[in-house]
């Protein structure tokens, strides 16, 4: 009778090892030549940038010489999906804004539109069902930040970030190093410090 206890045990334990290594290989294959699929996929986006008459465009990180050439990895690179409104007020780095996003991997074995590791929308992307949240400008990563301060109000965005104005190579909770981070986002309204931001809707 132990010895028959002691050999379910093991077979117990022998299951649940198989479970986690089988966990873990999902998780690996799923990752798998990480850093160079993120950095095939952020020459390919750059490329497209270049298209002449498109609707892509890049802004170099904002801290960054503007008056120098960068290299890839030292631009955002923007697909413009909309704008509604006549405004024209740009986000400062000081300023606090009120956004509609969604954050996502490159796409990947089990998630061909890529993995959402953030935002405000569930399910595809909408302001109908979407719901606002505040940012400080100066507390994103810098990508992002970058991003908000050549946004005016109402535009609607697709932003491709480098890893390297992103999370980097440790990656940070879900997001693994090396991620290059698409944004699509809508800036609803920006306010300076200190002043009052008018609620939406």
């Amino acid at each position: 009778m132990k010895n028959h206890i002691i050999y379910l045990f093991a077979l117990m334990m022998g299951l649940c090892g198989l479970s986690s290594c089988s966990e873990e290989a999902s998780e690996e294959e799923e990752y798998a030549n990480w850093y160079e699929r993120n950095q095939q996929f952020l020459a390919s986006v750059a490329t497209d940038s270049m298209q002449s008459g498109s609707q892509w465009v890049k802004f170099k990180q904002y801290s960054l010489d503007q008056t120098k050439e960068g290299t890839v990895s030292d631009y955002i690179y923007v697909k413009k999906l909309g704008h509604e409104g006549t405004s024209t007020v740009s986000p400062n780095f000081t300023d606090s804004v009120r956004v509609i996003y969604q954050g996502r991997l490159i796409p990947s074995k089990s998630y061909p539109k890529g993995f959402v590791f953030d935002g405000t929308v569930y399910g595809e992307y909408s302001l109908k069902t979407g719901y606002s949240t505040k940012q400080k400008v100066s507390s994103m990563i810098d990508g992002y930040a970058t991003a908000l301060q050549h946004m005016t109000v109402g535009d609607h965005w697709l932003v491709y970030i480098p890893s390297d104005l992103a999370y980097g190579a440790s990656g940070k909770s879900t997001i693994p190093g090396h991620s290059l981070l698409i944004f699509e986002l809508t800036l609803l309204d920006a306010s300076p410090a200190g002043q009052v931001m008018k609620p939406w809707r």
